[in-house]
């Protein structure tokens, strides 16, 4: 639909409103001087040059009778038939007689006619003819309002109209009903506020259901985690109520309870780690603390602090670099984080006497790297929920290996913050393969 501007609008409305009365004066005009014949426009005029003849001569035969009331009644008669009024004047302009009231408007006077006699001024007279231009003004003067009445209709339309439904629609926004329809309008400016309120509707739809499903991740998490809770807890419980009891009455049997609290007191922690850090990166949008790292010291250091989680299964860690510059910018405790969870990821997933490799590398603007282990991988459907918070699959990847679900969750958060990505699969000799970059120093502009 092609618009108008308002100032093209504003222009045209005053052109209107400016040509219409001149359009209905102009024909008005050329009705009225066409309605009859030019004989017959000839006849009426010396028709009406003979009334004039004739009320001039009666006027100045009567001169010593204009005060006298019969013959001004005589004159008025006269003056009806010929569609003529007049006003006497005495020498010194003083009225006598008028034969109308209140219609000047619609009648052209002539000049005051001296009645003379013997030189010496004996009065005057004005006739007053039918103004054949008072019916163009009149259709002049409603050719005004008419165009008022139009540009006031189309004002309405095209201005008020949409104006009012904004103001509406942002009513029932306020009143948290999205579903809102704005008129269309031929005013570009208008069009332009309409087309951004509706990309306003449409940010504050999304950002409001975004808001919802944040609201309800947040309720989820919460359950899940205090649900995860209260397995340890309770088994913590029972054995510390156990040794409180007596019932662990051998020191084998009361160094096994104590070893279960420790063990129990150890997955409490990781479980309120992984809220802590989940919270802070999903919700807290923690300010990154960057520098220039080196990639393969923040693997080395994850490998060192699992390596006696990997002893005790006696689980070999065996990292691979090139003698590339793996230096980026990052937050070397967020990451060292990251590749420490999908580190004892593979740790709690990979058998006795197995092998986890760690590899990394450069490949252009990306510092890349792999993680894979000789455990039994991910099933089908792990593979497409795997990232989601809270998410544990069958088998062996359950509770029974202490972790929350969130591992995987915040190490793929953190690597995104870092503008990198993370992505999980299977190699094809068996086991996990878990595989992410991050951008480089040479690849950061300036």
């Amino acid at each position: 639909m092609r618009t108008l501007r308002i100032r093209t609008f504003t222009m045209l409305g005053l052109f209107f409103i400016l040509s219409l009365p001149w359009i209905f004066f102009v024909a008005a005009h050329f009705l009225q001087t066409n309605t009859l014949s030019l004989g017959e426009n000839q006849a009426q005029d010396q028709q009406l040059q003979q009334q004039v003849t004739e009320t001039i001569h009666l006027i100045e035969t009567g001169v010593d009778k204009w005060m006298d009331p019969n013959w001004q009644n005589r004159l008025q008669t006269h003056l009806r038939k010929a569609n003529i009024d007049a006003v006497l004047l005495d020498a010194s302009n003083q009225e006598i007689y008028r034969s109308f009231s209140g219609r000047k408007s619609s009648l052209s006077s002539t000049e005051p006619l001296s009645i003379r006699e013997d030189g010496q001024v004996l009065g005057r007279v004005v006739l007053y003819m039918p103004n054949s231009k008072a019916v163009s003004m009149i259709a002049a003067f409603a050719g005004l309002l008419l165009a008022f009445f139009i540009v006031g209709v189309e004002i309405r339309r095209y201005i008020l109209k949409p104006l009012d439904r904004m103001s509406m629609a942002a009513r029932q926004i306020a009143a948290g009903d999205w579903d809102v329809q704005l008129p269309p309008s031929r005013i570009t400016e208008i069009a332009e506020v309409g087309d951004g309120f509706k990309v306003m509707v449409e940010g504050l739809q999304k950002s409001y259901q975004k808001q919802a499903e944040l609201e309800e991740e947040r309720r989820f998490v919460i359950a899940a985690v205090a649900h995860d809770l209260r397995t340890p807890l309770f088994a913590l419980r029972g054995y510390l109520d156990g040794i409180e009891q007596g019932i662990a009455q051998s020191p084998e049997k009361l160094a096994k309870y104590v070893a279960v609290c420790k063990e129990k007191s150890v997955q409490l922690d990781r479980l309120v780690e992984d809220l802590f850090t989940f919270t802070k990166i999903e919700y807290l949008e923690a300010e990154l603390h960057k520098s220039a790292i080196d990639l393969k010291l923040v693997l080395q250091k994850a490998i060192d602090s699992l390596s006696p989680q990997a002893r005790q299964k006696h689980i070999s860690v065996i990292l691979n670099h090139s003698a590339d510059d793996f230096t980026m910018m990052g937050d070397s405790h967020l990451l060292e984080r990251a590749i420490s969870n999908l580190l004892d990821n593979a740790v709690r997933h990979t058998p006795s006497h197995g092998e986890i490799l760690v590899g990394c590398y450069k490949d252009e603007d990306k510092v890349i790297f792999t993680i894979r282990d000789t455990g039994p991988g991910f099933t089908s459907k792990e593979l497409g929920r795997v990232f989601e918070p809270l998410y544990r699959g069958e088998g062996s990847r359950n509770r029974a290996t202490g972790g929350a679900g969130l591992g995987l969750t915040i190490s793929q958060r953190i690597i995104r913050r870092h503008g990198g990505e993370l992505i999980v699969g299977n190699h094809s000799d068996g086991g996990a393969l878990l595989s992410g970059w991050i951008p480089s120093v040479d690849s950061l502009p300036g």
